[in-house]
Order: C-alpha cells, then structure tokens, then sequence
C-alpha cells in the first residue's frame, strides 16, 4: 500500500475504490478489504450499497461508537446493527458540514455500462453519489462508481480527483481520462481496478492519456 502526501493531506487507496484520507481527522470512503487492524475513523462516506462499497464487516472494522457516516439510505439498513455516533443521509447535491468539514455528495450514475439491456449497473434514479471532501484547504473529489457525465463539467477547483478506470461497472481508462479534461484536477488518482475488475494496465492506460498530473497508487 502506497500513501502519498499532498500537501499535508495523506491519501492511500486501500483497496478497489476504497480511499483513506487523512489530516487532522481520518476518513474512509466505501471500506473494503480493510486490515483488521486499521487506524479508526472519524468518517466514513459511503456512495452506494453494493456490497464492495457498503461492507458492513469492513465498516466495522474501522468505525467506533464516535464514527459518523454520511450515506445513501439504500445504505442505511445494511448497517443498522452498526454502533456509530451519527448516520447521516445524504442524496446528490446534498451539502453537509461535519467534524468543522464541508462535504459535498454529488451524482454518480452509468450511461452506458448495462447490467441488462436498458438496465444500467448504477441507474440515476437511484441517486448513488460520489464525494467533494474539503479537507487541509484541499479539494478531494472522490467520483463513485460511474460514468463520465455532464455534471462533472460543474465540478470546481478540485485539488485531487479519485476516478474509476476499469471499464464494465464505471468509465473505462480512456473515458476516465476524457472526465479528467472536464474536471481539471491539479491531481488525478486511479481507482476501481485491480480486485474485481480491472488491472493495472488501466491505470497505466489513465495515467498515459489524462491532461493532468497522475499518481498510481
């Protein structure tokens, strides 16, 4: 596991599309094949309820009776036996201020990436959401599983963006590359590959084709 610094903010991309952020507090976003021993967290963020997302088992792993999650409530049953501090529901372009940070959840959904036909893998409807993390005076844009979509254009000032690349469920290499002309992060991170789908030869596809910056981690 690599953890890099950017500029005072450390971020490690844990597993498939799980990501810790940490500064002065500590977030995860979407725990899944956490260590049994993990720093805890002050916050998880979820964006939607599939299981290598909403992982109750991994969630509990990191979480204490003062963890608060911010989550979808297609979420919220699975982690109901939870002990937390607060569970936090939030829908896209629902802002909230928690633990003295701004959290933005904006829409993540699929456009062309079918679980049957006319049946895509993350509908719209469902408002499963991807994060805006204003964290250490950055701007951290963790995307969710999706596709490259207009509302990314929308997006503004985004320090680091955490983007999926392996294709099937969310974008693909080269449409992630395409999100990132849309986005202009200083910082790009690839995510979503190299568990259930995907490999590392997406992330290097990514890194070769995006306008901007590019970490693998």
């Amino acid at each position: 596991v690599i953890t890099m610094d950017f500029e005072g903010v450390s971020i490690e991309r844990v597993y498939h599309d799980c990501i810790k952020i940490k500064s002065d507090k500590v977030i995860y976003i979407d725990p899944f094949e956490v260590p049994i021993d993990s720093e805890k967290a002050d916050l998880i963020l979820l964006t939607h309820e599939h299981f290598d997302h909403c992982s109750p088992a991994d969630i509990s792993k990191v979480s204490t009776n003062q963890t608060i999650v911010l989550t979808v409530p297609d979420s919220q049953s699975k982690i109901s036996n939870i002990d937390l501090k607060e569970v936090v529901l939030i829908e896209p372009g629902k802002k909230v201020k928690v633990l003295g940070m701004l959290i933005e959840a904006v829409p993540a959904y699929n456009i062309d990436k079918w679980r049957s036909p006319g049946i895509p893998y993350h509908p719209k409807d469902n408002e499963m959401v991807g994060y805006v993390i204003n964290i250490g005076g950055k701007r951290i844009y963790h995307a969710g599983d999706t596709d490259k979509i207009p509302e990314m254009a929308e997006l503004e000032n985004i320090d680091v963006a955490l983007l999926p690349v392996s294709g099937k469920y969310v974008m693909t290499a080269v449409e992630a590359a395409e999100a990132c002309a849309l986005i202009k992060p200083r910082l790009a991170i690839p995510m979503h590959y190299g568990a259930i789908v995907g490999t590392s030869a997406d992330a290097e596809i990514f890194k070769q084709r995006a306008s901007c910056d590019v970490r693998i981690i």
